[in-house]
């Protein structure tokens, strides 16, 4: 299966950071890929823990940057968030929710537990049409500027793998994933769902 022809996103619960940052690598390995997020709103931190940014998802990259940098830019410089920000905008115009996409993928790639979940419960409340299997992994990973540049390599890493199997079978990536965990001392949950 080669990079073009494997469907695939990545979502986090934001689209901001770990969803986008494996989005730019991805891409820029040939992969045939998109992002999303699952929350019902987007949230970046804030000046305190209790006080996040919060936006809707039709809220483009540009605009979150620019109110940012009109709240505080030096503390929005320092914690990386603008940078961020810019990276996403020269990906694509907004993020995008995964309960509002149609599109069809091959592989979807989750970066923590709960938005697994909810990616799962999500393609399992769809009225079923073709039977297409798409194939959904979650990958734990924490939600800081360094770990979504670890996490990124980690998931380029495995879809490099995907694709070298013939055909994507349960059995394959059931071995697949293991010896990922053995060598990450990651656990990797998965499952398929049908379109």
């Amino acid at each position: 299966m080669s990079s073009g022809l494997l469907r695939m996103a990545v979502v986090c619960s934001s689209n901001q950071n770990r969803s986008m940052e494996a989005h730019s690598l991805l891409s820029r390995r040939g992969f045939n890929v998109r992002s999303f997020g699952v929350g019902t709103k987007v949230r970046l931190p804030g000046p305190a823990p209790d006080k996040p940014n919060v936006y809707d998802f039709q809220t483009t990259y540009s605009q979150m940057y620019n109110d940012l940098l009109r709240k505080d830019s030096k503390f929005y410089t320092h914690s990386g968030i603008l940078h961020m920000l810019g990276r996403n905008q020269r990906i694509k115009p907004r993020p995008e929710r995964f309960q509002n996409c149609q599109e069809k993928f091959d592989l979807i790639i989750t970066c923590e537990e709960r938005v697994y979940d909810k990616v799962v419960a999500d393609l399992n409340s769809r009225e079923p049409e073709t039977g297409q299997p798409v194939y959904v992994i979650n990958v734990d990973i924490q939600d800081n500027q360094e770990e979504a540049i670890l996490g990124a390599f980690l998931i380029c890493e495995l879809c490099e793998c995907i694709e070298l199997l013939e055909e994507v079978e349960d059995q394959d990536l059931e071995e697949l994933l293991q010896e990922f965990e053995r060598t990450t001392s990651k656990t990797f949950l998965h499952t398929v769902c049908f379109y």
